[in-house]
């Protein structure tokens, strides 16, 4: 028997008693693969991000190890119900406009001392400014440094258009402007070097592509880590008591982690382990989430026909953001299809073994974007589920 196999006949049984469509989490693989993270990181910090987990359980059981410390979130409500449930250390990842929220952060001096949010714009400060609504507790924030490698004199771009903010002098610029401005204190810099940490370098059956990302993603790092160091300078220059300079992602934490400018790494996906973290060199998880759809037709030899199933993930269309049949093994989609909305064929030989009411295994393109789909997640140890635990979708939150 493989080892996956193995993962299959365990799951079956530990879930006969329940009924797909359902989602779990194998708890010996996510802490695991919680493990690993850590050891990437050699000795710095991991802040645990949320959007990749969904869970609030999942999270707080991460972050009671020792090597993780703090979240990065993805909303301003998300970051708020997270600092009132108890978490003491939520940096926003992204801008936001929600001036109902930033009035609630300005008013509470617990929120106000638990969250930090992003800013890479004057006009940010301006929003929060006219959204205070009377409430005087210091806002603090942290800058984002825009990662991307941009060369030929920045006609070619590598990496996610994020920040507007590029050079030491332009983080250098905002960091004053921060310092100038009362009710405002600036605590960090953040940058997601995407690019590096979000995509595979050894795709299946693609060596050139494999090859071009290696090269890309080596230059990248290079020309990163000698500007990131800069900005450090630049704005530590401003802000001596800066508390943190945030980097990485869950496919580049060690070599992030080798910068000397950064204090911290971020990551989230690499507990889960979706499918869109196959392809590295430098680093192999174990698949930790899958959700499971029940077989509800056999439409002849070599098919199935499974409840649901379409489940795409954000991104840049493409077959590598749709979930993959994983369990049993050699099953693949009908190309005419897909996964379906209501319904989902598959094909193989894999097929003929499946009855009706069997289940197949799925896992999804990215992380916590499969707790959208289901309200709680089955905690699986061994071959029994201990626990079932609500998603943020559980919880009645779905923040974007």
């Amino acid at each position: 028997m493989t080892a996956r196999a193995a993962d299959r006949a365990r799951y079956d049984r530990a879930t006969a008693h329940l009924d797909a469509p359902l989602a779990i989490v194998d708890l010996e693989a996510f802490d695991a693969n919680a493990d690993d993270l850590v050891r990437r990181a050699g000795g710095k910090p991991v802040r645990v991000a949320s959007k990749s987990v969904r869970c609030r359980h999942l999270l707080e059981r991460v972050l009671a190890k020792d090597g993780f410390a703090g979240i990065m979130s993805f909303t301003l409500a998300e970051s708020l119900w997270l600092a009132r449930s108890g978490f003491e250390d939520i940096l926003l990842a992204y801008p936001s406009a929600d001036r109902a929220r930033f009035a609630e952060l300005a008013a509470d001096p617990k929120l106000a001392a638990a969250v930090t949010v992003m800013i890479d714009d004057p006009a940010q400060l301006d929003l929060i400014d006219s959204a205070r609504d009377g409430g005087t507790e210091v806002v603090r924030v942290c800058l984002e440094l825009d990662t991307s490698l941009k060369m030929f004199g920045g006609r070619v771009r590598v990496g996610a258009r994020r920040s507007p903010l590029y050079s030491p002098a332009q983080l250098a610029d905002l960091a004053r402007t921060v310092a100038r401005r009362p009710g405002f204190r600036l605590v960090g810099i953040m940058g997601y070097e995407g690019h590096i940490a979000g995509v595979g370098d050894a795709v299946s059956g693609r060596p050139l592509r494999s090859r071009a990302v290696r090269l890309m993603q080596a230059t990248a790092r290079r020309e990163l880590a000698e500007r990131r160091a800069a900005v450090v300078r630049a704005v530590r220059a401003v802000a001596p008591d800066l508390e943190f300079v945030n980097g990485g992602g869950t496919g580049s934490v060690q070599t992030t982690a080798a910068e000397d400018a950064v204090t911290e790494i971020a990551a989230g996906s690499g507990l889960y382990v979706p499918r869109l973290f196959d392809n590295y060199t430098s680093f192999t998880g174990r698949p930790a989430a899958l959700f499971a759809m029940p077989v509800v037709r056999r439409p002849g030899v070599g098919v199935v026909t499974v409840l649901g199933g379409g489940y795409p993930a954000s991104g840049a269309p493409g077959p590598d953001r749709l979930p993959v049949p994983y369990l049993p093994e050699g099953l693949s989609y009908d190309p005419q299809e897909g996964p379906g909305e209501v319904q989902t064929p598959l094909l193989g030989s894999a097929a003929d073994d499946l009855l009706i009411g069997d289940k197949v295994w799925f896992r999804h393109a990215k992380a916590g974007e499969l707790c959208e789909r289901f309200a709680e997640l089955h905690l699986v140890e061994g071959d029994r589920v201990t626990a079932t635990v609500p998603t943020y979708r559980g919880e009645g939150h779905t923040f974007l």
